[in-house]
């Protein structure tokens, strides 16, 4: 079987040895084994284990991507394919909440959005569950000065109208897109001002990087099941 030295596989794959030690220390390929000099020397199954998590760590978050692979070292394969899967269910979730958001920016509607029966005011916890966030994200956001809550004078909780719903919405929707706050000031005001051309720009740069994950996704699935496939001959 063709064996690489450490140097080999970190400039195939333009990362470095100690990269491939720190995925070693991790446990996320099989056990390496080591020269008469106790140096390392790397498999084929050991080159296509670090191009998997090279590849996957593309697509997909540093912790699901160490937990798959630990799962494969273990020959948990069916957990493992099932964790890739259901992340790809979150990215089509996410692109479908996208898309209501969207038409309900271009509708100038909001009350159609999930159908939900919304009131002239409602409190931060409502809002956060409507714009499937959590409540010190939108504590952060207003304390970005963009978006602006009132006190409810019986009990000085935050209140939260409809319009600064729509900004909540907004800012959920493009927070990994538009990464300075200023420039999310800008597209809100454009929203006060009924100038929706840049708003609706950016949610199409968010829905074309969320099919661009999507794809890098599946090539990261691709080398995952090569490694599996490599994984199960050695190992039978």
């Amino acid at each position: 079987m063709e064996s690489y030295t450490p140097k080999q596989i970190a400039n195939a794959l333009n990362v470095s040895t100690t990269t491939l030690r720190r995925y070693e220390e991790q446990d996320l390929i099989p056990v390496v084994p080591r020269t008469d000099s106790n140096h390392r020397f790397y498999k084929s199954i050991h080159f296509q284990a670090f191009a998997t998590i090279r590849a996957l760590l593309k697509g997909y978050d540093i912790p699901i991507v160490y937990e798959v692979m630990r799962m494969i070292k273990n020959s948990r394969f069916a957990k493992a394919l099932w964790l890739v899967n259901e992340q790809q269910f979150h990215i089509q979730v996410e692109k479908q909440r996208v898309e209501e958001i969207l038409t309900m920016i271009q509708n100038t509607e909001l009350t159609q959005y999930k159908k939900v029966k919304l009131n002239e005011w409602m409190s931060i916890g409502e809002a956060a569950k409507i714009a499937g966030v959590n409540t010190s994200a939108i504590r952060h956001w207003e304390n970005e000065g963009l978006v602006h809550s009132e006190r409810n004078k019986e009990n000085g909780y935050r209140m939260f109208s409809i319009p600064e719903l729509r900004k909540i919405l907004i800012i959920s929707s493009l927070r990994k897109t538009v990464y300075y706050i200023e420039n999310m000031k800008i597209l809100l005001n454009d929203l006060d001002t009924g100038n929706y051309d840049k708003i609706e720009r950016s949610f199409q740069v968010a829905l074309e990087n969320l099919n661009n994950k999507l794809l890098l996704q599946l090539k990261g699935i691709a080398k995952l099941m090569k490694y599996i496939d490599i994984y199960q001959e050695v190992n039978s």
